[in-house]
């Protein structure tokens, strides 16, 4: 059987581990990926090791464009860029006629939104795009979805997440993305910072950034589905810490709500405190492309959200 070729778009925390998890898959391979300053294409697959040899381009993005015949699907690793980024891409995608799959990690409700107002064009294109596949929006929400099912009315949905990494410089793209939820930040201040200005955020908060109420996802998707009728029902937040490996809290996801017999309850979904952010998010979105290589083969395209379907095992 032929393996699933795929193309990353971003080469750092997160795509870096999409390297790692699919040289330990049967069933694809990376065949493209690239940053903002290089890109790397081998038909043989690419190892991290490979990242290495990136060749120079002022338009990574556009070098991988050009190869779109060489794979079938996309992730897009990019967490820490402005709300219109990943749409704009997927826009040059699409102007250059490319008719695959992509999945991605954005977090951010009002990305998602622009998101889907590429549905028509994605459809013209014979294409599908699975939006918010990482672990919140993605594996946490899916679970909502499925948490769901016992009420008759889910009152609220609670995401607590904790997540430690022993140093900051492997992530630093999903650390200025988290900064960005900060009160008086927004995602082109945490963009412009640089790891200077980060060491000193990091050092004023013992290497703990701690969110409430983030601008998360989870909402829009779960009322899309029809779990919520209404955003305001969907709370997300959490704890990072920059200077262990070790969780600082529990990862969580609450779903409250009312049973036909009248009786208020929860569901509490936990995920293990030795897996990783990377696991909890580029697992899921390896799952999630090979659910959208499914559609495509169903002749269902368009743009889905991550509690539309459920992830598709990538052995």
């Amino acid at each position: 059987m032929d393996k699933i070729k795929i193309a990353v778009l971003g080469a750092g925390g997160l795509g870096k581990a999409c390297l790692e998890i699919v040289a330990k898959k049967k069933e694809a391979k990376v065949v493209a990926i690239c940053n903002s300053g290089g890109y790397l294409y081998s038909k043989k697959g690419i190892s991290l090791k490979d990242l290495d040899r990136l060749k120079p381009s002022k338009d990574s993005i556009g070098e991988i464009i050009r190869l779109k015949d060489e794979f079938e699907g996309i992730f897009a690793a990019l967490p820490n860029l402005p709300n219109e980024f990943v749409p704009g891409v997927v826009k040059r995608f699409i102007k250059a006629g490319y008719s695959g799959v992509y999945t991605c990690a954005l977090k951010r409700t009002t990305a998602i939104k622009l998101m889907m107002k590429l549905d028509s064009s994605l459809k013209k294109n014979k294409s599908v795009y699975i939006a918010g596949c990482g672990a919140t929006p993605g594996l946490l929400s899916a679970a909502a979805v499925l948490a769901a099912q016992s009420f008759i009315k889910v009152e609220d949905v609670n995401i607590r997440w904790g997540v430690g990494i022993s140093n900051w410089n492997a992530y630093r793209a999903t650390i200025r993305e988290d900064i960005a939820h900060l009160p008086g930040y927004t995602v082109n201040r945490a963009k412009r910072m640089t790891d200077r200005d980060v060491d000193r955020l990091l050092n004023r908060t013992d290497g703990k950034l701690v969110l409430r109420n983030m601008e998360h996802a989870d909402d829009i998707l779960l009322k899309n589905t029809g779990v919520i009728d209404s955003l305001k029902k969907v709370s997300v937040g959490g704890v990072m810490d920059t200077r262990h490996a070790k969780k600082p809290v529990s990862t969580t996801m609450t779903l409250t709500g009312t049973t036909f017999e009248g009786k208020k309850s929860s569901h509490r979904f936990i995920l293990g405190d030795e897996t990783s952010m990377a696991a909890n998010v580029v697992g899921p979105a390896l799952g999630y492309l090979k659910r959208a290589l499914w559609l495509k083969k169903h002749k269902i395209h368009g743009i889905f959200g991550s509690t539309d379907f459920m992830p598709m095992i990538l052995r």
